[in-house]
C-alpha cells in the first residue's frame, strides 16, 4: 500500500477572501473611491510612461527611472486592486491557492522591485549633484539597463522563497482569510502548524529590501545635501535642491505607509482592529501609484510641459 502524498493532502485548493471585516455593509460605497484611485493610477502612470518613451528630449537617466518607477506602480495596483473590487462589489473572493501564491509573489516582489528603483533613483541625484560633469557618462543607457536587471533578480530571490516555505505548511481545512489579496503573513497564518521560519524570513526580506534601501537612499542624501551647502551662490543651491524635492516626496509616500503597515502587521495585531489594517494595506499599494505621477508632473518643469503638449493645452 503506498503512502499518500502529504504535500498534496495538507494544501486547500482554493482560498477565500473575505475583504475588510467589519465594514461589509460599505463594501460598495468603500469600492467607488478605489476604483476612481486605480483609474487615476493606470492613466497617470500610462501617460508618464508613452511621454517618456515617445519624447527624446526625456531619456535622461531621471526620467528612465521615472518610466521604471511608473512601470512598478502599473504592476503593483493592477496586481491587488482588480481582485479588490471583485471582492468589494461581487463577493468574488474565491482564488485557488497557487493563485494566492503567485498575487503573493508579484506582490512582494514588485514592492522590494520599487524600492530598488527609489534607490537607483537617489544614486541618480547623487550622481547629478555630487559629480554633474560625468553625469551621462556614469549613468548610460547600458548602466541604467543593468541596475533595472540587478533589481529584478534582488526582488525574485528575496521573495520566492515564501512561496516554499508557505508549500510547506499544513493548513487543516482553514481556507479564509480576513484581506483583500493574498500577503505572506496572511496566507501563513492559516496555517496549523509554527510559522516562527515564516515570521524571521518575512522579517528579514522586509530588512533587505526596504531596510536596506532607506537606509542607503538617506546617507546618498547626506552626500547631496553636503554637496549642495558647499554650493558658492543660493540661486544654484535652491536650483539643486528643487531636483530633489520630487524625489523626496516619492520616497516619503512609498516609505511612511510601508512602514507603518508592515509594522502594525507584525507588532500590532492586537493594539490596531483588523479593518484598519487591511485598510492601511489597500492604501499602502494604491497611494504611491496615485501621487507619484502627480508628483512629478506637478514637480518638473519638463514633463509638466511636455504633458501640456501631448494633451494640446500648452498656451502659444
Amino acid at each position: 500500500m503506498s503512502a499518500p502524498n502529504i504535500s498534496e493532502d495538507k494544501l486547500p485548493d482554493t482560498l477565500f477572501l473575505t475583504g475588510i471585516p467589519g465594514l461589509e455593509i460599505a463594501y460598495i460605497w468603500i469600492a467607488f473611491p478605489f476604483c476612481a484611485m486605480y483609474l487615476v493610477a493606470i492613466s497617470g502612470n500610462a501617460a508618464l510612461i508613452l511621454l517618456i518613451a515617445t519624447d527624446n528630449a526625456l531619456h535622461a537617466p531621471m526620467y528612465l527611472f521615472l518610466c521604471l518607477l511608473s512601470l512598478t506602480d502599473l504592476a503593483l495596483s493592477s496586481t491587488t486592486v482588480p481582485k479588490t473590487l471583485a471582492i468589494l462589489w461581487f463577493h468574488a473572493g474565491e482564488i485557488s491557492f497557487g493563485g494566492c501564491l503567485a498575487q503573493m509573489f508579484c506582490i512582494h516582489s514588485i514592492y522590494a522591485l520599487e524600492s530598488s528603483v527609489l534607490l537607483a533613483m537617489a544614486f541618480d541625484r547623487y550622481v547629478a549633484i555630487c559629480n554633474p560633469l560625468r553625469y551621462m557618462t556614469i549613468l548610460n543607457h547600458s548602466v541604467i539597463g543593468r541596475i533595472g536587471l540587478l533589481g529584478i533578480f534582488r526582488s525574485v530571490a528575496l521573495v520566492s522563497p515564501c512561496i516554499f516555505l508557505l508549500k510547506r505548511l499544513p493548513y487543516c481545512g482553514h481556507r479564509v482569510m480576513a484581506h483583500t489579496y493574498c500577503e505572506h503573513m496572511g496566507i501563513a497564518r492559516l496555517a496549523c502548524a509554527n510559522i516562527t521560519v515564516n515570521i524571521v524570513y518575512g522579517l528579514t526580506v522586509a530588512l533587505l529590501a526596504m531596510g536596506l534601501d532607506s537606509i542607503l537612499i538617506a546617507i546618498s542624501y547626506v552626500f547631496i545635501l553636503n554637496a549642495v551647502f558647499r554650493l558658492p551662490s543660493r540661486d544654484a543651491r535652491h536650483k539643486a535642491l528643487s531636483t530633489c524635492g520630487s524625489h523626496l516626496g516619492v520616497i516619503l509616500v512609498f516609505y511612511i505607509p510601508a512602514f507603518f503597515s508592515f509594522l502594525t502587521h507584525r507588532f500590532g495585531q492586537h493594539r490596531v482592529p483588523k479593518h484598519v489594517h487591511i485598510f492601511l494595506a489597500n492604501l499602502y499599494v494604491l497611494v504611491p501609484p496615485v501621487l507619484n505621477p502627480i508628483i512629478y508632473g506637478a514637480r518638473t518643469k519638463e514633463i509638466r510641459s511636455q504633458l501640456l503638449k501631448l494633451f494640446h493645452l500648452e498656451k502659444v
